[in-house]
């Protein structure tokens, strides 16, 4: 579901108070930048997660094949996840995925191929074309979820494609909604890489398997497709260039950049086509806040996820996108006391962009403190 485009708001004329509240606010918000950030760009910060997956995590090896859900299921008999404690370590299946299964025969039997990617689109009916569109541009070798916030489900049958793709309907809800509640790591532990894709993506220069090949011949653990340069490109390192597979870093404006290795010109990539290895998906998903819906910061966040962030994030410029910048999410805002619904919505977009700074500032310091004073 597409994010409101920071870069495009049409501002009225009788919006002079809320304009000037917002611009105080940007240069608050500059501030903290200003000052935090450098202090904790260098350092690398390690999220905290159950001891479970972290344990996890550290002792998987970097590179698994289609059965990677029950090499980790096998791996993890000896740790009892919490809550298993009471059950024989041999019982415990700690990780899912999202297979589609029969109700009858021999469950060994049940799967023909076991898909090695995940592909999430969160939709509502009215960007079909899109999704039938995009959902072409990939292999069985990927497995297709959509969450629809609009409640149109039935609808979907229409497409061949939509018979073996996993719905979740929940209304009037972001994508990382959907993904901080049905996409914790162990349920889609079985996937090699995990897309979390707006609705409003232009896909004809695109295919899944071309880009999965780019991806692993880069060693890239979070990605993007190039954006094709238009009125909705906002950032120069997303911009697709003609000459390149890769790039994985880029020149800003004056002034934007503190240091070449961090956003925006390097280790960085938007929210609208995100692509995450299992490893960073892992670190991600426990960044990702509970009441923070809409993900505005975490595209400066994610280099906190693997390491070197500057070559292990970038843009494939060979399998690229366009950004149809199709507001969806502005259109369900409430109109309230004469306010347009965009404009709450923008306003809450901006609201969260700030906290989770300031929730990453205030982390980052009581981190610091402790590892010092241990």
């Amino acid at each position: 579901m597409k994010s409101i485009n920071r870069g495009n708001v049409v501002k009225k004329p009788n919006d002079g108070a809320r304009i000037i509240i917002t611009s105080i606010a940007g240069v608050i918000f500059g501030y903290f930048i200003g000052v935090h950030f450098p202090y904790v760009a260098l350092t690398k910060i390690n999220l905290p997660s159950s001891s479970h997956s972290s344990k996890i995590n550290e002792n998987q090896p970097k590179s698994y094949d289609h059965n990677a859900l029950e090499n980790l299921d096998s791996a993890n008999k000896t740790v009892a996840p919490r809550g298993a404690e009471l059950l024989p370590p041999g019982i415990v299946v700690p990780h899912s995925d999202l297979y589609l299964r029969r109700l009858w025969g021999d469950p060994s039997e049940d799967l023909k191929k076991k898909p090695k990617y995940l592909v999430t689109f969160t939709v509502g009916w009215d960007q079909r074309e899109n999704i039938d569109a995009s959902v072409k541009k990939f292999s069985d070798d990927f497995q297709i979820l959509l969450f629809h916030y609009d409640g149109r489900t039935t609808e979907w049958d229409q497409y061949e494609w939509s018979k073996d793709a996993i719905h979740v309907s929940v209304k009037g809800q972001t994508k990382w909604w959907y993904a901080k509640r049905f996409m914790h790591p162990d349920i889609v532990a079985a996937y090699d890489y995990i897309f979390i894709w707006d609705e409003d993506l232009g896909v004809e220069h695109f295919d899944g398997d071309k880009y999965m090949e780019l991806v692993k011949k880069h060693g890239l653990e979070i990605s993007q497709p190039g954006l094709e340069p238009n009125n909705g490109l906002t950032w120069q390192m997303t911009k697709r260039r003609g000459d390149k597979e890769v790039h994985k870093d880029t020149e800003e404006r004056p002034g934007w950049c503190i240091d070449p290795h961090l956003p925006p010109c390097a280790a960085f990539v938007e929210i609208m086509a995100p692509v995450f290895s299992r490893e960073a998906w892992w670190c991600v998903w426990y960044m990702i806040q509970n009441d923070l819906v809409h993900g505005w910061g975490l595209d400066f966040a994610l280099r906190r996820c693997v390491e070197p962030a500057h070559e292990k994030i970038g843009v494939v410029d060979s399998q690229w996108i366009v950004h149809q910048v199709i507001p969806t999410l502005g259109i369900q805002g409430q109109i309230v006391n004469g306010k347009y619904g965009w404009q709450r919505v923008k306003d809450r977009c901006k609201y969260e962009w700030v906290q989770f700074h300031n929730r990453l500032v205030r982390a980052d310091r009581v981190h610091l403190k402790k590892t010092r004073d241990g």
